[in-house]
């Protein structure tokens, strides 16, 4: 199989437009679930889809084969989403921790296990919900595994600021969580 892969790239390297649409099935459902974390909307994500793979079929070039195809298509498409957001918004930047306060009371609890009922989708929708500026760091760090100084570095604030951020986006998510649980939870015991 890498092998086959191996030759596909090489034949996009060649201008091969039917390697490219291989490239294409093979890669865009994966790509577009990134796109999707970095977008507003599923048009502004179709968008950077394609963006992203115009970059890579200009730039395949630049593949050396030292390391995954998919992982370095990856970075290209989290590359424009955040550079898309650079030039889109200002971010409106958090440098004091103190500030970030979204801790539950006793009553906002919910039942002991409880979380096990909210789909991938409902988690999903509740991350595009936060704010961009705490969506980005969220995404960055939880599910593409970058450090704080690696993205202050890509989105040019502080680490300090990315710490916050991040900090903020699970306080959110940790009320929502809780509250769509105990929506679930009572939707449950209305219905018995």
């Amino acid at each position: 199989m890498a092998e086959l892969f191996s030759d596909i790239i090489d034949r996009c390297k060649c201008g091969d437009r039917q390697a490219q649409e291989a490239v294409y099935n093979l890669l865009a459902a994966k790509m577009f679930a990134v796109c999707l974390r970095y977008s507003h909307n599923r048009a502004e994500a179709e968008d950077l889809l394609q963006d992203g793979f115009v970059t890579i079929f200009t730039k395949i070039e630049q593949f050396r084969h030292n390391g995954s195809f998919e992982g370095w298509a990856r970075k290209i498409f989290v590359n424009h989403a955040l550079k898309r957001y650079r030039s889109e918004v200002r971010m409106s930047m958090i440098d004091n921790l103190e500030s970030v306060e979204y801790q539950l009371t006793e009553d906002e609890n919910t039942e002991e296990g409880a979380a096990y009922q909210l789909s991938e989708a409902d988690l999903l929708k509740l991350i595009n919900d936060l704010p961009q500026q705490y969506r980005m760091v969220f995404n960055m760090y939880v599910l593409d595994n970058l450090s704080h100084k690696e993205i202050s570095e890509k989105l040019g604030i502080s680490e300090g600021t990315s710490r916050s951020n991040l900090l903020r986006a699970r306080g959110i998510l940790k009320k929502q969580v809780n509250e769509l649980t105990k929506t679930i939870i009572y939707k449950q015991h209305a219905n018995k």
